[in-house]
């Protein structure tokens, strides 16, 4: 029989800590009520301590939390209580994902609300998402919202998802580029060299710059790894700057293709992410205050925060936001319907839609663009290689 660590207090308020044994965790709870003990926590043996190389190599990642987004919002409409919904979902959840549910199941069995305890865990839980929860347990709709939730993450799921197999092929065949380069380079090229020595052929300037290069490269390839490692180190800490960080999004919404796609990615999840929260029932400025936080980037981050400001004077989200290059026209004029009609949350979701469809027509456009681009790119670097390679034994068979 599975076997669970609990802690608990007795009559006389003395902590208890010890282990029982029972089926599930709701059975090993009722086994210590009965034993007229208060419960603080109740955990399954397997999912009690933490593996810090496991929380890196397998810790919870955002396909996890929305399984967990959905199975719960599944469990709670059917009538389950939420600590047992968490309790079942502990069960059936990976070890670290058991863990995180059980921490938030013993928050939950020690008096904290769902949504506080979500809150203990930002690294995890997105502050639009424990705004929702909170929303949804003020209304009574937690049922609703979690639905909603689920239906939304899903959406990014697939669009995230959506963007990075269009970035895997180019990334493949850039990979392979690099790897052929450096071989060719520290092992093809030198074999090379000393047959030209040996019949002290005399070099074009293209394929004496190759076998500089190529000696460059094998006798210091180890600085270049160090560079790699220490330049990838200060990239990361300038990009948590603020003036880096506004540097490298504009930057990326600034690149050709892949700012386009960036670019309506970042619209769709504005807008739905928008549209969620008003319709769960939170005001338009405190919507846009976690909305500007959760954004991945920062000049629209900034922007929808300096409109917040504007709308708490009085002036209207639609004139606000017309105001910015970063915000398409069809935006501020659909808002402005939105506002109108009383029915911005629709005219949102409705614009996330559109967002969205322009996303992967971009991601489309993006692929088909960058194949060529890459094929080129491979096809004179090949090139100019096999000249420089050959252009001496041209030289040589001549002589003879």
């Amino acid at each position: 029989m599975p076997l669970f660590r609990y802690t608990a207090k007795n009559d006389h308020g003395e902590t208890l800590k010890g282990k029982v044994e029972a089926q599930t965790t709701v059975q090993a709870a009722a086994v210590l009520r009965g034993r007229g003990l208060l419960i603080i926590s109740v955990i399954p043996m397997n999912a009690g301590g933490s593996n810090p190389l496991q929380d890196i190599l397998f810790g919870v990642k955002f396909d996890d939390v929305v399984t967990f987004t959905r199975q719960l919002s599944t469990m709670i409409p059917a009538g389950l209580p939420l600590t047992q919904g968490l309790t079942i979902l502990a069960q059936q959840s990976k070890p670290t994902m058991s863990k995180l549910v059980n921490d938030l199941l013993r928050e939950i069995e020690g008096g904290t609300s769902f949504s506080a305890a979500l809150e203990k865990q930002p690294k995890i839980f997105s502050k639009v998402y424990t705004q929702l929860v909170r929303a949804g347990e003020a209304g009574g709709v937690l049922d609703t919202v979690l639905e909603r939730l689920a239906e939304n993450m899903e959406k990014d799921k697939d669009l995230k998802a959506k963007t990075r197999g269009a970035l895997i092929y180019p990334a493949i065949v850039v990979i392979a580029m690099f790897v052929v380069a450096l071989v060719m380079m520290i092992f093809v090229i030198p074999k090379l060299t000393e047959m030209y020595k040996d019949f002290g052929a005399e070099l074009p300037f293209a394929t004496q710059l190759l076998i500089d290069v190529s000696n460059l490269v094998a006798r210091f390839w180890w600085v270049g790894g160090l560079a790699a490692f220490g330049g990838s180190i200060l990239f990361k800490r300038w990009v948590k700057t603020k003036s880096g960080r506004r540097t490298w999004d504009m930057l990326m919404l600034k690149l050709p293709v892949f700012g386009a796609v960036k670019q309506k990615v970042v619209l769709t999840e504005f807008t739905r992410t928008l549209s969620l929260l008003l319709g769960a029932g939170i005001s338009l400025l405190q919507a846009l205050e976690i909305v500007a936080e959760g954004l991945n980037n920062s000049i629209y981050g900034d922007a929808i925060k300096d409109s917040t400001q504007q709308v708490e004077k009085g002036v209207t989200f639609s004139q606000s936001i017309s105001k910015y290059a970063t915000f398409p026209p069809i935006l501020s004029q659909m808002v402005a319907v939105g506002e109108e009609t009383g029915k911005l949350d629709d005219v949102l979701l409705k614009l996330s839609l559109y967002f969205q469809s322009e996303s992967e027509n971009s991601i489309k456009n993006m692929t088909t663009a960058l194949e060529p681009m890459i094929m080129v790119v491979l096809g004179l670097g090949v090139g100019l290689m096999v000249v420089a390679i050959i252009m001496p034994i041209y030289s040589l068979t001549s002589q003879f």
